[in-house]
């Protein structure tokens, strides 16, 4: 029974070390690539494109996740119109509406940023199975976890989940 529990021990010992990275791969360790505000990864026509604008800028706005225990590659833009082209790594690119309500939020939390003090600072992986959340629009380029960006947190959040497994409030188009 001892020898047993031991050799469950040492596997799990084993599958843990091995999630968190290979070495002989040459890209391990390296920073996942997120998309810039103007470069988006979709082969969805895009409705709109971020463009430069100072101060505080609304849509569109543009919401990358990579990395993670999960392993995420998804990219989301957000037109002024509201809808929304989603890339998923695995899944065909998608697209959802906003319902005009939480459109209304997601438009006023951005335009509570200023994009030009955020600036562009291109997220890299701190840690092994970093989850990186980065959101864009216009002039700036953060990861969500920057304290110039907590009037998103809570609407960017709300995004990824109804933009990603469309509901109530993003009805795909």
């Amino acid at each position: 029974m001892r020898s047993i529990r031991f050799a469950v021990l040492v596997a799990a010992a084993g599958l843990v070390l091995t999630g968190c990275g290979d070495e002989s791969d040459p890209g391990a360790g390296s920073s996942p690539s997120v998309p810039g505000p103007t470069s988006p990864t979709t082969s969805t026509p895009i409705t709109s494109t971020p463009t430069a604008t100072p101060g505080g800028a609304g849509l569109p706005l543009t919401v990358s996740r990579t990395g993670g225990f999960a392993g995420f590659n998804d990219q989301l833009v957000v037109g002024a119109d509201g809808v929304v082209n989603v890339t998923q790594m695995g899944k065909p690119p998608s697209r959802c509406k906003l319902e005009t309500g939480f459109l209304g939020t997601l438009t006023e939390a951005a335009k509570q940023v200023d994009w030009v003090s955020v600036g562009v600072t291109k997220p890299s992986v701190r840690h092994p199975d970093d989850m990186i959340i980065a959101v864009s629009s216009g002039a700036g380029l953060a990861r969500l976890e920057d304290p110039k960006l907590k009037p998103l947190v809570t609407p960017v959040g709300t995004l990824l989940t109804e933009a990603t497994k469309p509901g109530n409030l993003c009805k795909p188009v």
